[in-house]
């Protein structure tokens, strides 16, 4: 049996996911613009692309319960993946500006990519994989651009 999930997103969805881009993009511009205390705005988005990498992995820990239909292998490796992201945030904000930068971005995509394959798979809300498409790319814009800048 499918969970059932609304076809259309949630306004509290949409709200949440795209206000959570404004910590990504006010350091990332306050840092390409040289605007203030470059190293602050860095901690900043650093410290917050940490976070929320972390967060997109939790996703998958919570996929891995509820889900129906996984195989115990498919969740088991589920809980172990869930893991990761916050093991990359941890090592990222612990690396000099660039190489932790480029840390998150690489979680990022390593995340997005492993969406791609679980959405073929199980069955999430038709919204999901879209907003996670348009929430991945602001925030690795904005790390990149941040990375760059710094460069």
């Amino acid at each position: 049996m499918n969970p059932p999930f609304p076809n259309e997103r949630p306004p509290a969805v949409a709200w949440l996911g795209y206000g959570g881009l404004i910590p990504f993009v006010v350091p990332a511009l306050c840092v390409a613009l040289t605007i203030g205390n470059t190293a602050f705005w860095l901690q900043a988005l650093a410290a917050y692309g940490a976070a929320i990498l972390s967060f997109v992995g939790a996703l998958h820990w919570a996929f891995a319960m509820l889900l129906p239909g996984l195989t115990p292998s498919h969740r088991r490796y589920s809980y172990v993946w869930s893991t990761m992201p916050a093991l990359a945030a941890w090592v990222a904000i612990l690396l000099p500006t660039a190489p932790g930068l480029l840390l998150l971005m690489a979680g990022f995509v390593a995340h997005y990519a492993h969406d791609l394959k679980l959405v073929k798979t199980v069955n999430l809300p038709a919204w999901y994989l879209p907003l996670r498409t348009q929430l991945s790319i602001g925030a690795t814009l904005s790390l990149g651009a941040a990375m760059l800048a710094v460069t």
